[in-house]
This record gives C-alpha cells, structure tokens and sequence, in this order.
C-alpha cells in the first residue's frame, strides 16, 4: 500500500485530473509553463551547478552534485509526452539521481512535438549521444542513460538505434514508467483507468498522435516495444500498479528477458506513473536508492 505522503499527492493528482476534463484546451506553450507532472514542481537543490551547453547543436544541461565523478556521466531523458518537459519539471529528479549514482548528469532539452514530431526527439538524443562520445571522449563504459516516461522510451530508442549502427552502448539504462508503444495496445490502457490519478487513454493517444504525425506506430524507434532487443546492456525497469503505462513495461521486460539482456523489473503495489518524480514520499527515495546501486556497479 502506498505511504500517507505519496497518497497525499495521488489525491491532489485525481482532484487535478478531474478539474483538467473540465477546462478547454491549452495552446502548447501555455500547457508547457504549467507541466507538473506529478504533482509540485520540485527546484533545483542549491548545491547542483548547473552549466549550459550546446552538444551537437542540441541545448542541453550539465548538472554537477558535489563529489559528482566527472569522468561518469549519466544521460538523463525527461518525460512528458514528447511534447512536454524540461529542466523545470524533470531536473530535480535527473540532479537527485546524479547525486545516488555519483555521476555528472547531461540533460538535453530535445525538440517537442507536435512543432517537431518523431523523429526529431530521438535524432536529437542521439546527436548528444554522439557528443559525449566525440567531441567530449566519454568511455561508452562510464555512461549510462535513464529516462521517465516518454524519456524512457527515447533511452530504449538509442539503445536499439547505436546497437544497429555498431556504436558503442552506454553501460546500462533506469527505464521509470517508459513509454514503449504508442499503438496504446497494453491492457493496462483500459484496466487500469479507474486507478491512474495522472493520465487517460484520450490523453494517451492524443500525445501519440501528436509525436507521430502520421508516422507508424509500430515504428521500433517511436515505439521501440517492436524492435529487436537483443544485445542491449542491463536495464532496471521501475513502474507502479496504478498506472495506464504498466503493460508498457511488463512487455518491455519480457522482451528483453527473452532476447537475453539482463534485465530487473520493479513494480510498486499502487503507485502512479513515474513516482519517482514524487520527492518527499518514501517511495521516492527507496527508488532513487536503489537506481543509484544499480549504476554505480555498472557505470564505473
């Protein structure tokens, strides 16, 4: 059962999710300034410098814990729908994994749709993966990426697209609540519906649509569910039981698991989509503990 603290902000979350139906549509910058995904936006820690930059004409964020190893860097992929997100909704979470896991933290602010739909999120990551090989001379064994939601599944698309190019591959991936099939195939998508606080297969499918833009589906770098996994590196998959996106990553892992990589599925009994966003609830911080393990024995 979920702590006191984290079903506090799930009921904030439902009593916002009812309001939204009610209220009529946003332009994209307006939605964008308002982006909460669960619940308070949390700042930046004090302690964290942050450093713009531009990797391979991407903007993007370094973000520096004190004591962070600047020769380990983790690639951090914010949510939001591929339409929105940004240093202000996701960057506590990518500042506070950075801090667990003892790394330096990149965070690159891709294109949104739907001005840019697919492929330009993922052509943007890949250029800042590109980057921290190149022009930055990263050892592909130091890195690693993670990624929330739609970010999650812009890890699992570079993963598939530098294995098939015969790049080097990042020492592991953290896939929070990942968004891995826009056809909106899971059965998650409809039993679930009365216990996500946070989205609605309308909502769903809207983004999809948005991000694709006529594209397949079943593209495997929209949707990377369909691609072949076989030789990523080990992925740590966390999603809760209330959320419309489970099957995305119980399907994920199963895939994985029989394509051969190493793989470590964690599902919180009644959590929403992406919990550890949720900062000040135990079960954010037993989830950033535990990412931060993983990546600091992999990540070295």
């Amino acid at each position: 059962m979920p702590s006191q603290a984290m079903r506090d902000v799930m009921d904030a979350l439902r009593e916002r999710q009812r309001a939204g139906t009610s209220q009529g549509p946003a332009t994209p910058a307006e939605a964008r300034a308002a982006f909460a995904p669960a619940g308070p936006v949390h700042p930046l820690p004090d302690d964290v410098v942050v450093t713009d930059v531009t990797a391979d004409e991407v903007a993007a964020h370094w973000l520096d814990a004190p004591g962070a190893d600047g020769d380990r860097v983790l690639l951090f992929l914010h949510g939001g729908g591929y339409q929105f997100g940004s240093l202000v909704s996701d960057g506590e979470l990518a500042a506070r994994l950075g801090r667990a896991s003892g790394m330096r933290v990149l965070f690159p602010e891709y294109r949104l749709a739907p001005e840019h739909p697919f492929p330009a999120a993922i052509d943007d990551v890949l250029a800042v993966w590109r980057w921290l090989l190149t022009d930055q001379r990263s050892n592909a064994r130091s890195l690693a990426v993670a990624g929330d939601s739609a970010g999650g599944g812009l890890a699992v698309a570079l993963l598939v697209a530098t294995r098939d190019a015969g790049d080097r591959l990042p020492s592991a991936a953290v896939l929070m609540s990942p968004t891995v099939d826009l056809t909106s195939s899971g059965t998650s998508m409809t039993d679930r519906v009365d216990q996500d606080p946070i989205s609605t297969p309308v909502l769903l499918r809207q983004l999809a649509s948005d991000y694709l833009a006529g594209a397949d589906p079943t593209t495997p770098l929209a949707s990377p569910l369909f691609a072949t996994l076989s030789g990523l590196p080990p992925l740590l998959v966390q999603v809760g039981t209330a959320d419309l996106l489970l099957s995305d990553s119980e399907r994920l892992v199963a895939a994985a698991t029989e394509a051969g990589v190493d793989v470590w599925l964690e599902i919180g009994d009644g959590l929403p989509h992406v919990y550890q966003l949720m900062l000040g609830t135990p079960e954010a911080a037993e989830a950033t503990e535990r990412i931060g393990k993983f990546l600091r024995e992999r990540a070295r």
